[in-house]
């Protein structure tokens, strides 16, 4: 509901301190995982009752706030009440309102706050600045008469004071509200995980063995054997796997998903106009199939200029078109119902090679083609880089990603049966609270996001910074799906690899392993008890349970689902006697 007065919030704010003081132990907050991507005519109330920032709903005016950067702020207030501060008259960037707060090392901070502008729309950032540094923790596009909501966060490197702020490059005037800035220790962002980890990927199952009247039967023999887990984990693949045994066991033991690195590009397989060769990827198909490995399709097209066959780049529009078209109904063509998904105009919010030559509705035709020759249950996903990764690449905002998305649905409304959001995941230094927040903001589109291309740059924390990428992403209700990018070729992988060229997992080989035996469905055993029930916490997925009994010289057996649902699972087991 819309933000009331904030007297409540901040007597609960001081009574939690007055709580620490006296070494009360205090529960943590649990994490916010709600945001909005809808213009509202008036903003929300803060998250956290504001946090750590004072004043945090203007309902006391400009009462802990400040001018930024030689502007000017004013309070103002809206028909329904609602009172707000205006950066009036900027005439430079970083002219805004300003809190001074004190940041605690080694701790996360989730921010949150409702933007609007005087006309039009404007790019609009939050900015931490340290005393040595500018932090981005994250943006939003706002517009004139109604309330966006930016959600973001940083991780603060050391202790000291800091000033948050916003900017924007639009000399617009800037309206804040709503703002909240939440500080979570490392522990408690830990315990957050495992929370939603219980919540998204796991269940409790409780079986029942009965005899033939339903009796129960008490000391049951049961076990749970793991067929297949649902949640797919891939990596990147190249074309050594065709020639290199070890290779193949190594991949096929790990993962469910395979992206092919470049074999399915167009400048593999059609490297000159006219001479199309899928001998490659049509073998790396076959290895997939023969393992029970899924393929996603990547890509149909690249918008990226320098990624064209060196032949297309210089084509006028009717031949251009007429490629395209024909690259297009071949690849999707070859293998529809082959792949699960498809990144049709790859990394289309940064690069614009075929709007630049057809137009600004060039991928949302070729969405559309796509998902006319691939008519099955493939995804159709917009794939691009940085909106994890870098909360500065304006660019590549959750809110921009969600606004192409839009774009693309619109002007085809087909389309948006089976879009997807795919995520590169290329990340340097992660921003772990500002990938959350994005993931939370992207979430609420409604349809399944993948993270496509997880690598991390290496340094001396690759290793840490790759497991906790992963266990974030792993964690979020909202991602189902995860594929890293470490395609081994002898010459050394893209980024980053996991294994040495004997296939020796390197470290990082090592925290993917052991993330895949932790997130793998296992099997499980024991016994029934005296009501005949035997009860186990399961990853999602498929199990065969065999139950058998003293009395009985056979077992049953059957297959049983463990998936997404509210509730426990309840299974009754019938056994002859």
């Amino acid at each position: 509901m819309p933000k009331v007065n904030g007297l409540i919030d901040k007597l609960a704010f001081w009574l939690g301190w007055i709580a620490l003081l006296q070494g009360c132990m205090v529960k943590s907050l649990p994490y916010d995982y709600s945001a909005s991507i809808e213009c509202l005519p008036e903003p929300l109330e803060p998250q956290y009752g504001g946090g750590i920032l004072r004043n945090a709903d203007f309902s006391s005016g400009l009462r802990g706030w400040s001018t930024f950067g030689y502007g000017s702020i004013a309070e103002s207030t809206s028909a329904a009440g609602n009172g707000f501060a205006v950066a009036l008259n900027r005439t430079r960037a970083y002219q805004s309102v300003s809190q001074k707060v004190y940041l605690q090392g080694d701790t996360h901070y989730t921010l949150s706050a409702w933007l609007q502008v005087s006309d039009a729309s404007a790019d609009v950032r939050a900015v931490v600045k340290t005393v040595d540094d500018f932090v981005h923790a994250g943006g939003v596009v706002a517009k004139a008469g109604c309330w966006s909501m930016l959600k973001g966060g940083l991780t603060a490197a050391a202790s000291g004071p800091a000033e948050l702020y916003f900017e924007s490059n639009a000399t617009v005037d800037l309206w804040v509200d709503s703002v909240s800035l939440k500080p979570f220790s490392k522990d408690e962002w830990t315990a957050h995980r495992a929370q939603s980890v219980v919540a998204a990927r796991k269940k409790t199952v409780r079986l029942q063995a009965t005899d033939s009247a339903g009796k129960p039967l008490e000391g049951a023999a049961v076990s749970l054997d793991a067929v297949r887990t649902n949640f797919p984990l891939g990596a990147a693949m190249s074309r050594y796997i065709l020639t290199n045994s070890a290779y193949q066991t190594w991949f096929a033991s790990r993962f469910a998903v395979a992206t092919f690195e470049n074999e399915m590009k167009w400048y593999s397989t059609e490297p000159s106009p006219g001479r199309e060769d899928y001998t490659v990827p049509d073998a790396m198909m076959a290895f997939a199939k023969s393992n029970g490995i899924a393929v996603r399709g990547h890509n149909v097209l690249w918008d990226q200029p320098s990624q064209q066959p060196g032949w297309v780049q210089s084509l006028p529009y009717p031949q251009l078109l007429a490629a395209a078209s024909r690259r297009i109904r071949s690849v999707v063509s070859r293998y529809a119902g082959q792949v699960i998904g498809w990144d049709v105009v790859n990394e289309n919010l940064h690069f614009n090679f075929y709007e630049g030559c057809f137009g600004w509705d060039a991928s949302t035709a070729f969405y559309a083609a796509a998902r006319l020759l691939d008519a099955g249950s493939a995804l159709m996903f917009m794939n691009d880089f940085n909106t994890l990764e870098q909360p500065g690449d304006m660019a590549a905002l959750p809110a921009r990603y969600l606004q192409r998305l839009q774009q693309i649905i619109a002007a085809y409304p087909e389309n948006g049966a089976g879009m997807a959001i795919g995520l590169e995941g290329h990340f340097t230094n992660p921003n772990i609270p500002y990938m959350r927040a994005a993931l939370d903001t992207l979430a609420q589109a409604g349809i399944p996001v993948w993270l496509t291309e997880v690598d991390v740059a290496p340094g001396p924390s690759q290793v840490q910074h790759l497991e906790e990428v992963l266990r974030e992403a792993y964690a979020h209700p909202a991602v189902q799906g995860i594929v890293i990018w470490s395609a081994w070729r002898p010459e050394g992988c893209y980024v980053m690899c996991l294994t040495d060229n004997n296939f020796k997992n390197l470290p990082q080989g090592d925290v993917v392993d052991r993330l895949v035996a932790e997130w793998r469905a296992t099997p499980r055993a024991g016994a029934t008890d005296a009501q005949g029930y035997f009860e186990a916490e399961l990853v999602h997925g498929e199990y065969k349970v065999t139950v058998s009994h003293p009395a009985l010289n056979s077992s049953i057996s059957r297959s049983v689902k463990v998936e997404l649902g509210s509730g426990s699972e309840h299974y009754f087991i019938d056994m002859q006697v």
